[in-house]
C-alpha cells in the first residue's frame, strides 16, 4: 500500500503564489510517473502536469508559463504555482505511478487539497 499526503493548499489573492507538495510512501519498489490534476465542482478531473521518472514534463496549456512541477530524491512531487488567477480555484490532486515490490503496476490518488485563488 501507498500513502500520498498532500499539503500547501489554501487561500490565495489573484497574481500571487503558492506550493503545494505530494508526499509518497508505503511499500513501493519504485515511481514511475507523477502528476498533478484538478477538479471543480460539475467538471471533470482534469490534467494540470505531469512528469517522468526521468524528469520530462508536461503542463495543461492554461498553466504553461506559469506553474512548474518538480520532484526530488525522496519520493516528492512539487507544484509551484504562480501568478494564480480565480479560475485555477479547484480541489487539486496528486497522481502517483509505480510498481509494487512484486512488480505489480500501481496507480495511486491523494485526498487532495483546496486551492482557492479569491481577493
Amino acid at each position: 500500500q501507498m500513502q500520498l499526503v498532500e499539503s500547501g493548499g489554501g487561500l490565495v489573492q489573484p497574481g500571487g503564489s503558492l506550493r503545494v507538495s505530494c508526499a509518497a510512501s508505503g511499500n513501493i519498489r519504485s515511481l514511475n510517473t507523477m502528476g498533478w490534476y484538478r477538479q471543480t465542482p460539475g467538471k471533470e478531473r482534469e490534467l494540470v502536469a505531469t512528469i517522468s521518472s526521468g524528469g520530462s514534463t508536461k503542463y495543461a496549456d492554461s498553466v504553461k508559463g506559469r506553474f512548474t512541477i518538480s520532484r526530488d530524491n525522496a519520493k516528492q512531487i512539487y507544484l509551484q504555482m504562480n501568478s494564480l488567477k480565480p479560475e485555477d480555484t479547484a480541489v487539486y490532486y496528486c497522481n502517483v505511478q509505480g510498481w509494487t515490490v512484486g512488480w505489480r503496476k500501481v496507480e495511486y490518488w491523494g485526498q487532495g487539497t483546496q486551492v482557492t485563488v479569491s481577493s
